[in-house]
């Protein structure tokens, strides 16, 4: 019997590891000096359901520093639940609309307040990334 192949991305190396997490935590200072709640979900161990900024190291390669912001999971059940019932696309429910707005209006002001703080960001993806702001590094 032959073992199941699996696509693993392989991993950063140590070295490269080591600088996402200091350019984590310094997106994490910077966003809570600006008044935001900010935590390090990859820190934590397990599944993320506090609201605010959940930023996070993605050990891969092809990885690198992400935020992602969380609602309160009054708003994200009620929106999920809805989803997960089968919706009309072109006329969602009113929850569904408004917690796809939220979360398009702070990627935006997540992106503005890291450049303004002098981070390099860039909106990742939003296939693979959702409404996620990827942190490349810190401007020249």
């Amino acid at each position: 019997m032959t073992e199941p192949e699996f696509d693993v991305h392989p991993k950063a190396s140590p070295e490269v590891i080591e600088q996402r997490q200091a350019l984590a935590e310094r997106v994490c200072r910077e966003l809570q000096r600006a008044g935001l709640p900010v935590y390090r979900g990859d820190l934590s161990g397990g599944p993320q359901s506090r609201p605010g900024a959940d930023v996070h190291v993605a050990p891969f390669v092809e990885g690198g520093v992400y935020v992602d912001w969380r609602t309160e999971a009054e708003l994200k059940d009620a929106a999920l639940d809805l989803f997960a019932q089968g919706i009309d696309y072109s006329n969602p429910p009113r929850v569904v609309r408004h917690h796809k707005t939220v979360l398009n209006q702070m990627q935006a002001a997540l992106l503005g307040i890291l450049t303004s703080a002098g981070f390099d960001v860039e909106e990742p993806d939003r296939h693979g990334h959702g409404s996620m702001v990827h942190v490349i590094g810190l401007q020249p």
